[in-house]
């Protein structure tokens, strides 16, 4: 399964967000998610992954962390 679905599915399960609104552009903004929420996503994608993403800075749309995640793999 592709990064990008993964993260689809934990914002649908987690979050209520419908994954057809998700695509790599979406800023998490656009999207609804708080800075709470995107603690919440934080921890969900970390275990779905099993990645640390520590400090991440300036991932602002679902692309940008797509491919930080991708690089961590």
């Amino acid at each position: 399964m592709a990064t990008i679905d993964t993260i689809a599915g934990v914002l649908e399960s987690n979050l209520d967000i419908d994954p057809a609104t998700v695509a790599a552009d979406s800023t998490f903004e656009s999207l609804g998610i708080d800075s709470l929420d995107m603690v919440e996503l934080v921890c969900e994608i970390e275990n779905r992954f099993d990645i640390e993403l520590g400090e991440a800075e300036g991932l602002d749309t679902v692309g940008k962390l797509v491919d930080y995640i991708d690089g961590l793999k």
